[in-house]
């Protein structure tokens, strides 16, 4: 675990060791919905973006964030009477760290190799750790549209929450990247994310319609879906997240 912690603070310094080169270019989400009354809830999500692409490199890290916290109620026994309890608890709470750097051999195809870090309170793991190496292509790029594709073999460390011990695994990891602007101020996004090893295939999808109030700011409507094969008994494999978030870009 300590060589995981290690690892991540080395991929978060990462961007902004990069930046003193310049040519990065950045965006910030935050989504934020707050409810009081009869029912109560908070819930936060934002995310911290870095890209650079130049002639020989094309370069991403981010940094994410999702946390929940509402009222939930359960039944319980007070001295042998059956009662509605309430309380005010997480329902959410989920850090995501991940960069990938891609060689270029030509315009098109390039080495990348990437890395991956998640701590999720309410997921099958406790963490997940990924580092890879593969081949990427980008099939079409235009004022208009972009599509890339990468594929290759990687390592993955994870703590499941059932039995709380380290277990390793190797994973096919596949990326699928869709930008298409309908004009100069709307456009979507499409990212997929697959990690398919023996024990468990983890997929992502992020999907995203961005609509830009002008050069800095734009809104953001956003719908994730993430999926683990593998689950303990009584946990769901699918969970699906809806946003809405102000985006700055810098």
């Amino acid at each position: 675990m300590k060589k995981l912690l290690i690892a991540t603070t080395l991929l978060a310094a990462l961007p902004f060791a990069a930046f003193a080169d310049g040519g990065w270019n950045g965006s910030g989400e935050l989504g934020f919905a707050a409810s009081r009354g009869n029912a109560k809830s908070e819930n936060l999500n934002a995310k911290l973006n870095f890209s650079k692409e130049d002639d020989t490199w094309k370069d991403n890290f981010y940094l994410t964030a999702l946390r929940s916290k509402g009222n939930s109620t359960s039944i319980q026994s007070i001295d042998g009477v059956p009662t509605a309890v309430t309380s005010y608890d997480y329902t959410a709470n989920r850090y995501e760290a991940g960069a990938s750097a891609g060689y270029k051999f030509d315009e098109r195809s390039y080495l990348v190799g990437a890395l991956r870090y998640e701590n999720d309170d309410f997921s099958p793991f406790n963490y997940q750790a990924v580092v890879s190496l593969g081949y990427g292509y980008t099939a079409i790029k235009n004022e208009r549209t972009e599509l890339s594709f990468e594929v290759g073999p990687g390592y993955k460390r994870v703590e499941p929450v059932l039995t709380g011990e380290t277990e390793s695994d190797v994973v096919g990891r596949g990326l699928i990247g869709f930008k298409y602007r309908f004009n100069e101020n709307t456009g979507f996004e499409n990212t997929f994310l697959v990690e398919a090893g023996s024990d468990n295939t983890f997929y992502q999808n992020d999907a995203g319609l961005v609509v830009n109030m002008n050069k800095t700011l734009a809104l953001k409507l956003g719908y994730q879906v993430r999926h683990n094969s593998d689950v303990a008994p009584g946990l769901k494999k699918t969970d699906q997240l809806m946003t809405t978030n102000l985006v700055y870009n810098f």
